[in-house]
């Protein structure tokens, strides 16, 4: 089996799209962090792969298979994670004490194994070359509920490194149950408990090129990387469609975020109505007829024009084609206004903005500087959103800068 002649420990950055300018910095710091680490003697070795990672086709479908429960496992740590936040949050405990009492209680856990509060090479590579047991299996139970308590009560870090962990878990459970069920089955235990252990790392925190590469840097066997690319690349495509988000943008979304990825952050909130709307809307006033807003606004002078009261508030919009086809010019304006109660706000963001006009089913809306006081402050349409949208977006495929 081919393997690359010492790689460099690769440090891994998401940075929402993959060019050239925005790689360079990467690698110069990997190159230097690298060399920083070798030279005070700090370099961790690779994993040592027990066996040789030679595989059959048979072997294909069992890894892919592998990707749709990493999948599932993803999910489920990720909604105990909020689930044990949100236990919390409802519990009468003062915010100081409750990182205490999770800190206990995985203390407790910690007990029966060490290996629970894995948060090094170590445990993992113990795990990737020691046999198949019944304890593997009480260290992966164990280290979920470990990881649940030590988020969801407000300890600082993430789930990075016990993804990784508990995905070798995973890998090696599947094959022992997969050669209980099938036992003709060939797929070697350290093989999947590496692929389990990218997959599942994928789920939870995403970036499949990443968590594919560190298994690259950590074992230095292409073909078994490609084993790991296939099984992510499922993982990754099931949660998306089922779940949704990865870990830190679900507890974004929990927060009322509308972030999904790396692209979304920085422009989708600052490309706000006030960024986008039309300062200077047509006002008229709502007390006025009909005949006075056709001499204040012949055809083709504006689209809508917005109603306001005399105390200045919104009171609806009217289009003016249809204030120059009604009958009775003598009517007032008001009859003819209509999203009286669809409004946006300044601090709307593009997207929210874009669901506003979705379900108001019209092409313009007022802006108001808060819905108490309804101040007429824009006017906004929704050709100009989803233009504006999709120009933030290419940009930012694109890697070409921040918004405007």
């Amino acid at each position: 089996m081919r393997r690359w002649p010492a790689p460099s420990t690769a440090s891994s950055c998401i940075i929402g799209t993959y060019s050239i300018p925005a790689a360079a910095p990467v690698l110069a710091a990997t190159l230097a962090a690298v060399m920083t680490a070798r030279a005070l003697g700090a370099h961790i070795d690779p994993l040592a792969m027990a066996t040789d990672t030679s595989f059959a086709l048979a072997d294909v479908p069992p890894v892919l298979l592998l990707g749709l429960v990493a999948a599932g496992v993803a999910i489920v740590i990720m909604r105990l994670v909020t689930g044990v936040e949100r236990l919390f949050a409802r519990s009468a405990l003062p915010a100081p004490l409750q990182p205490v009492v999770a800190g206990l209680a995985v203390g407790v856990l910690a007990l029966y194994s060490p290996q629970v509060l894995s948060d090094g090479h170590g445990a993992l590579h113990r795990q990737v070359e020691s046999a198949v047991t019944l304890s593997v299996a009480v260290v992966f139970a164990l280290k979920i509920l470990a990881s649940a308590l030590s988020v969801g009560s407000g300890f600082r870090g993430g789930l990075f490194f016990a993804s990784l962990f508990l995905g070798a878990l995973l890998g090696k459970l599947y094959a022992a149950g997969l050669a209980f069920l099938l036992p003709d089955a060939t797929l070697d235990p350290v093989v999947a408990a590496v692929v389990g252990m990218g997959a599942l790392a994928v789920g939870v925190i995403g970036g499949p090129l990443t968590m594919s590469f560190l298994v690259l840097e950590m074992t230095r066997d292409i073909a078994l990387t490609g084993l790991v690319i296939a099984c992510a690349v499922i993982t990754s495509l099931t949660v998306r469609e089922t779940f949704g988000f990865s870990f830190s943008t679900w507890r974004l979304h929990l927060r009322g975020e509308t972030i999904r990825s790396a692209q979304d952050v920085g422009w989708m909130r600052d490309l706000t109505v006030a960024a986008m709307m039309r300062t200077d809307p047509p006002a008229f006033p709502a007390g006025g007829s009909i005949g006075g807003l056709r001499a204040a606004f012949p055809l083709g002078a504006a689209r809508v024009v917005a109603l306001v009261d005399e105390a200045g508030r919104y009171a609806g919009l009217v289009r003016v084609s249809l204030a120059h086809a009604a009958e009775d010019p003598a009517a007032p304006a008001s009859t003819l206004a209509r999203q009286q109660d669809d409004m946006l706000l300044p601090e709307t963001n593009v997207k929210e903005a874009a669901r506003a006009f979705d379900a108001a089913r019209v092409e313009e809306l007022a802006v108001v500087a808060d819905r108490a006081g309804r101040r007429l402050v824009g006017l906004l349409s929704e050709a100009h959103v989803l233009r504006r949208y999709a120009e933030e977006l290419d940009k930012a495929r694109r890697g070409l800068g921040a918004v405007e």
